[in-house]
């Protein structure tokens, strides 16, 4: 589940304690990976959550990266939907960055 880049706070870290995020990088990789839930819809359910923060560019990079783990757009969509539930109007409109591919 590598990514490419580190979003630039994780960037930060690195510079700071490369120990910390190798541990984070490794935590994370663990605990997003296929077992009894599939990755990509562990990784949906992070897009919600970053939905529901208001994190609209967190949105559309794990949007990306479910995408990349072979979520469907019908899958995104919904997920969209469920983040709409939950969270109302201001996470739908953070969640439309879903739809953004770079």
């Amino acid at each position: 589940m590598a990514q490419p880049t580190l979003p630039p706070w994780i960037q930060e870290l690195q510079q700071r304690d490369p120990k910390f995020v190798e541990s984070y990088l490794s935590q994370r990789e663990y605990v997003l990976k296929d077992g009894a839930i599939p990755a990509k819809y562990k990784i949906l359910m992070t897009m919600i959550v970053d939905a529901l923060l208001s994190h609209p560019d967190g949105v559309a990079t794990i949007a990306n990266r479910a995408r990349g783990a072979g979520a469907s757009e019908a899958e995104i969509q919904e997920a969209v939907e469920v983040a709409y539930l939950f969270g109302g109007t201001p996470a739908l409109v953070t969640a439309v960055n879903a739809f953004r591919k770079s």
